[in-house]
């Protein structure tokens, strides 16, 4: 309990009006801290936690302290007390030792999770590691192949998740000017840190606006009409 009071203080006290990006090192396998962080409003629902591998014996020799049910555990407490979060992490490929079958598990083990974007770095040796000595090193060729098919898995999950925003209402802080496919817009982020897009004539910086999500205007940008301040 002392743990979790403390956690959820530091939350609190965190400068800002809204707070992005929670990461691991918050405790989001308990159900009572996930709970609490829910209920607070200034929480942006966009978590990274961080996996490197979805396969049991992969993580294993990486020496993580943990393992895929206690990481799917986590996932679906934040999804239990929060609407649609932003999932996110780092998955790496081609660590030592790592079979077809391991490549397989964790490219599974990433699909059942469904994440809104993957970070997928390619294993490079350390000198002084203990996995640069290791046996069974995995081919640059191996890892470069496994790589592309995160990269498009990654891209087909992150498109679906910013999908669900066409026809929703939203709310977003108009941050910056730009230029896209020759037009200039004012652009802000939901608080799952989706790019959302309002003509410049419409906008204003550094001001909350809500409106409806309509379509998507470039790869990663979505455009927003029937805009209004938020109060």
């Amino acid at each position: 309990m002392k743990n979790i009071e403390n956690e959820t203080n530091v939350v609190n006290n965190t400068l800002g009006q809204n707070i992005r990006n929670i990461r691991k090192n918050l405790n989001l396998t308990q159900e009572e801290f996930a709970e609490k962080l829910s209920s607070m409003g200034k929480i942006c629902p966009h978590f990274h936690l961080s996996l490197q591998s979805g396969c049991d014996a992969t993580l294993k020799r990486m020496n993580r302290k943990y393992d895929t049910a206690t990481y799917e555990a986590g996932c679906k407490l934040i999804r239990k007390y929060f609407t649609h979060p932003a999932i996110t992490t780092d998955v790496i490929v081609g660590f030592p030792g790592e079979t077809e079958e391991e490549f397989e598990a964790t490219k599974e083990f990433l699909e059942r999770i469904h994440f809104y974007e993957m970070h997928i770095f390619k294993y490079s040796k350390r000198k002084g590691t203990k996995a640069a000595v290791m046996p069974d090193q995995v081919p640059e060729q191996v890892k470069t192949e496994r790589s592309k098919v995160l990269l498009a898995l990654a891209q087909e999950m992150s498109e679906e998740f910013r999908e669900y925003y066409v026809g929703r209402p939203e709310e977003i802080l108009l941050e910056e000017t730009d230029e896209i496919a020759g037009n200039v817009y004012f652009t802000g982020y939901t608080k799952e840190y989706v790019k959302i897009a309002v003509p410049e004539a419409e906008g204003e910086e550094n001001i909350l606006v809500k409106g409806v999500v309509t379509g998507r205007i470039s790869a990663d940008v979505y455009r927003m009409e029937n805009i209004e301040k938020a109060e």
